[in-house]
């Protein structure tokens, strides 16, 4: 029988990563090694949803304060201090950082603060030339921003520059119209910035409620930012007054500063999988199967580096069934079916399953649906509006999805997924007892479809 240096070498210390070393090493016994070239965390902890959501938070205050005034509180407004709040922000990442470190170590794993690559089907190569053999890979390297080439692209800045900046810009353009950008553009905004976004396509949230992102859209335009579809960055000049942006449809604007988010793309360039024998898509994905196995047998990938649901909790989830498969005697998948997710818009969108243009694709349906302005916003004289959505299977009663478009909708479709993923029906729904006076109460008192497909 070969021997390897260790059972289980994971390149990538991300969430999807430190979880599958973890329980590999600390639940199943497994000699485990881990090389991460940047910071351990990845992109959720260091560049991703976990500061986006403290500048969620922080952005939200200005509204939180006028609505204060307007319940009688005595309001002295300052300005937004982006150095004290960048100095916290870089400590609970340091915090955070320090507590991923402590899992691995107290599970026995060996870090290798290096970038590696892959020499053969069981060796891994660290940049400083030493070899470690194994008896599995695991990829879980995740992604990075993509950003087209234009005239000007060397100007731009990415979702990752966002939490490292001197000073906020005051005039700003977000290109893109999926989550991330529309995540930053309300961040920005609340921060007091003059926000103008960019999207290429007809409606931002692509892939999503067509209703429920449409109602977004239009929340994000009453609150201030100058939201264009339609339109495509041409080319970016530096000039003394900032960065001249050349629109597509012939629109010029100088910014102090343009951010991209336009996606993202595998982190997979210059790793030796291809040369492996592993099999890459179109935009540089690992191509696995249901057990996160690649065409090569001793190599797996997890997370974003396989483009399949590009959420933190979907990677932890994927790198912890591949452990107990693997190494703990428990063959199990992660099941894609019906994960919950959340864009932190102001307000926010929060959603399950299928879509209403989804739905109607696959039989007959039943749409229930309200929209209404809610008591706190009301009270304080904001025109906000919510959305409560349930798409229903006209046959079986079953709700194939939900869509939430509310302030904490994160927290209300949570809740809701679990419902949804038991196989509850309409009158399930129907049958629960509102909790009054609230929002979410909405989501059980919907007796009519407003329409049927």
């Amino acid at each position: 029988m070969a021997q390897f240096d260790v059972d289980l070498f994971v390149i990538g210390g991300g969430s999807g990563g430190v979880r599958a070393a973890r329980i590999a090493a600390g639940e199943h016994g497994a000699r485990v090694a881990l090389a991460e070239e940047y910071r351990m965390g990845g992109t959720c902890v260091i560049r991703g949803c976990v500061p986006k959501k403290l500048m969620v938070f922080a952005s939200s205050y200005p509204e939180a304060m006028a609505d204060a005034a307007a319940y009688g509180w005595q309001i002295s407004r300052g300005g937004f201090d982006w150095p004290v709040f960048r100095g916290k922000l870089d400590a609970e990442l340091d915090r955070l950082e320090a507590a991923y470190r402590a899992g691995l170590s107290g599970a026995g794993v060996t870090v290798h603060d290096t970038r590696a690559e892959i020499a053969d089907p069981h060796t891994v190569r660290l940049a400083d030339g030493r070899e470690v053999t194994a008896a599995h890979i695991l990829v879980a390297t995740g992604g990075r921003p993509f950003v087209p080439e234009f005239p000007g692209a060397e100007h731009v800045l990415t979702s990752n520059d966002i939490f490292r900046l001197e000073a906020l810009p005051g005039k700003v353009l977000i290109v893109g119209g999926g989550f991330i950008a529309c995540e930053f553009a309300c961040i920005l905004n609340g921060l007091g910035a003059q926000v103008t976004q960019y999207y290429r396509g007809a409606q931002v949230l692509r892939g999503f409620d067509d209703e429920a992102r449409g109602l977004v859209a239009e929340r994000m335009r009453e609150g201030g930012i100058d939201l264009h579809v339609g339109t495509e960055v041409v080319r970016i000049d530096r000039e003394a007054g900032g960065l001249r942006v050349r629109a597509s449809t012939g629109r010029e604007a100088v910014f102090d500063a343009v951010v991209y988010a336009t996606g993202r793309v595998p982190n997979t360039d210059g790793m030796g999988l291809a040369e492996a024998g592993v099999t890459l898509g179109r935009r540089g994905e690992i191509k696995v199967d249901g057990w996160s196995q690649t065409g090569v047998p001793s190599i797996y990938a997890v997370g974003d580096v396989t483009d399949r649901i590009n959420l933190t909790p979907v990677a932890i989830r994927e790198g912890h069934a591949f452990a107990d498969t693997v190494f703990g005697g428990r063959p199990r998948k992660m099941d894609h079916d019906l994960v919950p997710s959340a864009v932190f818009t102001q307000p926010e969108l929060g959603t399950v399953g299928l879509t209403e243009e989804q739905a109607r694709d696959r039989g007959p349906i039943e749409v229930f649906c309200t929209s209404f302005r809610p008591m706190r916003s009301l009270f304080a004289g904001r025109p906000d509006r919510v959305m409560m959505k349930l798409v229903v299977d006209a046959e079986t009663r079953r709700v194939l999805g939900c869509h939430i478009v509310a302030p904490e909708a994160g927290e209300m479709i949570q809740l809701a997924a679990v419902a949804i993923r038991m196989g509850a029906t309409k009158e399930d729904f129907d049958r629960t007892v509102a909790v009054h006076p609230t929002i979410s109460e909405e989501m059980v008192t919907m007796r009519k479809p407003v329409r049927t497909a």
